[in-house]
């Protein structure tokens, strides 16, 4: 790569090996991968050693070290898309293209793959071309892209109508229905100060929205309250669980109440900088956030002396490469300091030791766009809202078996039957709440309730009617924690892919009943050694439907006992035998 490409892309970010993220998603913008030499220019005008920012390169799977043609287009790959056709879809481009999945075609020209989800469940079949999103695939529109590629033409110049991608607000309340104007939330932060912006919004008992559920007050408090002279606030918009799209809308929508949100943190836990961390998938959401920020800095919304105060902080965006781990707080602060997103071992935390070994406080996009009700309208007001240990709202992404998919908005307490009758599911079966990783809810559950009591939920909302086989449901699940484990820890990188193998024969006809028994261990296993929540809720989608739809597993399976060529009960037990769980994890990754 010439000097003159490279050289503003390096000056741009400063030459800092944190933004490392940054450098290479321009780079291979320009050239379209990331060859060997241009990894050493990089490395060397950064200052790190080049095996490192190959680590990186290498990590992710939206970067390529080795070229993937002109055109890039990765199909998504969650079940949801695959209900509305796009396995069929992908075959048929592929046919078309003379071009088999996942092989770059003969002339350099193009590519076709799979991606783990696209955040467009409501939208389906979507796919990804060079990472910009195509929504509502059809026959049609194959056979029209298909022709624009053989002519060359350039991505930016495919019909517009391509890649619109609409909201599909189903529902709204508070949140969505908010009314506020940019910088009334904050100047009523501000007004306030700091110590009773804190007091508020514990006493709203606003909680995390990303699935955790932990108390956002308490967090942080811990966070100002930890020595240091300099705090970050970091916003998770790395909604990569497969069937949650909510943050997207808000970041389209609302994205001034999640800027503003991000401020009101920073005024609260004394930061003056903030980071968004904006999953790969929502490249095309880029330069309009980057156009909030600039009318807001503008406005005096951000940077210094914000609306006449004492008072600095700004924003800045960093988009991640196509890695569902970096949804978990730990791995999303390594890759945004230019890393491999892998989780760290804590304690210590991100409030103590976070971005850059500062405290940190990391809050999703939904928790901090309702920040802005709690600075505005007062903890009280907003403690009234849902349930007595579920305050205030909540975003659903509903996809899958119904009339009506999109975004709907409720106070927590509502009934799952209510939101099935809402979104127009007709004899529903099953719902998956909160994605693989959340839970499986069969008919007679359909009266549990969205709380964090009850079915806490990331957001996710499934639908899948008596048309459905959830042992396939179960087995797309399997592959993708397969697909996205880091490889840090044994029993998650060794359980995910015994679990999808297992999946797989069964799948195949070559399946028993002690097969079936293995996944149970696996589930138990997982749960207990897993280094973060990716292994440890990587068996839940198998675990559920087992329990709930064994059928599904039973009409597949070989009735024939037979012995193991793996017994997963010795291993365990010579495991236990052994002392530490590093040395267990090893043992069992040696003998599978």
């Amino acid at each position: 790569m010439p000097s003159t490409l490279l050289n503003p892309i390096l000056e741009r970010h400063r030459r800092d090996g944190t933004r490392l993220m940054q450098i290479l998603r321009e780079t291979q913008e320009t050239l379209g991968w990331l060859p060997p030499e241009v990894i050493t220019a990089i490395a060397a005008a950064v200052g790190w050693p080049r095996a490192r920012v190959q680590a990186t390169a290498e990590f992710y799977s939206f970067f390529h070290t080795r070229p993937m043609g002109r055109y890039r287009i990765l199909w998504s790959d969650n079940i949801t898309d695959r209900m509305l056709g796009s396995t069929e879809l992908m075959q048929s481009m592929c046919r078309k293209l003379w071009l088999e999945p996942g092989r770059v075609s003969e002339d350099g020209l193009v590519s076709v793959d799979t991606t783990s989800c696209t955040g467009m469940g409501d939208q389906g079949p979507a796919l990804l071309v060079n990472y910009r999103a195509v929504t509502r695939m059809t026959p049609q529109r194959v056979d029209e892209i298909v022709e624009l590629v053989r002519a060359g033409t350039p991505v930016l110049g495919w019909p517009e109508e391509y890649f619109q991608v609409e909201d599909n607000i189903r529902r709204s309340d508070v949140l969505l229905g908010h009314g506020l104007t940019p910088g009334a939330a904050l100047a009523a932060a501000l007004e306030r100060g700091a110590p009773a912006m804190l007091d508020e919004v514990k006493a709203a008992g606003l909680r995390g929205r990303g699935g955790a559920g932990f108390p956002t007050g308490q967090k942080w408090a811990a966070c100002r309250g930890a020595e240091a002279d300099v705090r970050y606030v970091v916003c998770n918009a790395d909604e990569g669980e497969p069937g949650t799209f909510k943050d997207r809308v808000l970041l389209t929508s609302h994205a001034d109440l999640v800027f503003e949100g991000m401020t009101i943190a920073g005024l609260a836990v004394g930061a003056s900088l903030g980071l968004l961390y904006l999953r790969g998938e929502y490249r095309h959401l880029l330069e309009p956030l980057e156009t909030v920020l600039a009318r807001r800095r503008a406005q005096k919304l951000l940077g210094a002396g914000i609306l006449g105060r004492d008072f600095a902080f700004d924003i800045e965006i960093h988009l991640g490469a196509g890695a569902y781990i970096c949804g978990e707080e730990s791995a999303l602060i390594e890759s945004l300091e230019g890393k491999p997103g892998r989780p760290r071992i804590r304690p210590p935390f991100p409030v103590t030791h976070g971005y850059l070994g500062r405290p940190t406080t990391v809050n999703n996009v939904e928790t901090l766009a309702a920040a802005c009700l709690v600075a505005k309208h007062g903890g009280a007001w907003y403690a009234a809202l849902g349930t007595r240990k579920s305050a205030g709202t909540k975003l659903l992404s509903v996809s899958g078996d119904c009339t009506r998919p999109g975004i709907y908005e409720y106070p927590f307490g509502v009934t799952v039957a209510q939101v099935l009758a809402d979104c127009g599911a007709h004899e529903p079966l099953a719902v998956q709440v909160s994605g693989p990783s959340g839970v499986c809810l069969a008919d007679h559950e359909f009266g549990r309730r969205i709380a964090f009591e009850d079915v806490p939920s990331a957001g996710a909302f499934m639908v899948f009617d008596h048309s459905r086989d959830l042992f396939e449901t179960a087995r797309n699940f399997a592959h993708f924690f397969a697909h996205e484990s880091c490889g840090f820890c044994t029993p998650c990188r060794v359980g995910t892919a015994l679990v999808a193998r297992l999946m797989d024969k069964v799948a195949a006809g070559h399946g028993s009943p002690y097969d079936l028994e293995e996944l149970f261990k696996l589930h138990r296993l997982m749960q207990g050694t897993s280094h973060c929540g990716l292994g440890n809720t990587a068996c839940n989608p198998v675990f559920d439907t087992l329990e709930k739809f064994r059928p599904a597993y039973e009409r597949r399976i070989k009735s024939l006992a037979f012995e193991p060529a793996f017994d997963l009960d010795a291993a365990l037990s010579q495991a236990r035998q052994m002392t530490g769980r590093d040395d267990a994890a090893a043992h069992l990754s040696n003998v599978a």
